[in-house]
């Protein structure tokens, strides 16, 4: 079996996984991050969206091998104890989720469209987030979040 070394939320694991252990069930089964749904298993929903090596991939569709020497961030790691993220709190205000369940992907895949744009259009939102599916909501909430997110981010950046 092979061995991996990966940091998740800033700490790193070694462990032996099976080569067709994927990411999520690593996250989720190995080291208790259950804040990373699975959703469907096949990429389509997002769900699982996690920061690898700084960019979003979906963890249903990356290998645990394949993370050996990257760093991981999940949900659990945006905020700290008592703090959320901008985003995480844009969304939680703009009451941009109703089950949750595809939160957690929705807000890591919106925190990286802010890398490449700071200041997204709604229709640079709406493009930038369609490999996340939302079954409850209109969208309308969520692409609300993800400007005022944007906004915060930004003045988080500029005040430092």
């Amino acid at each position: 079996m092979p061995r991996i070394s990966v940091t998740v939320d800033g700490i790193t694991y070694e462990e032996d996984v099976e080569p067709r252990l994927l990411l999520v069930h690593l996250l989720r089964d190995r080291l208790g991050r259950t804040g990373t749904p699975i959703g469907c298993d096949t990429s389509n929903c997002g769900a699982c969206t996690v920061m690898l090596d700084g960019k979003s991939a979906k963890s249903c569709s990356v290998l645990a091998v394949q993370a050996d020497g990257c760093e991981v961030v999940t949900i659990e790691g945006l905020g700290t104890a008592g703090s959320m993220h901008p985003m995480q709190r844009a969304f939680h205000e703009e009451h941009a989720l109703q089950c949750g369940y595809c939160t957690p992907g929705m807000v890591m895949a919106a925190i990286d469209l802010l890398r490449d744009d700071p200041d997204p259009s709604e229709d640079a939102i709406r493009q930038g987030l369609e490999g996340n599916l939302c079954r409850c909501t209109g969208y309308c909430n969520i692409v609300r979040a993800v400007r005022r997110g944007a906004q915060e981010m930004g003045q988080a950046v500029s005040t430092q």
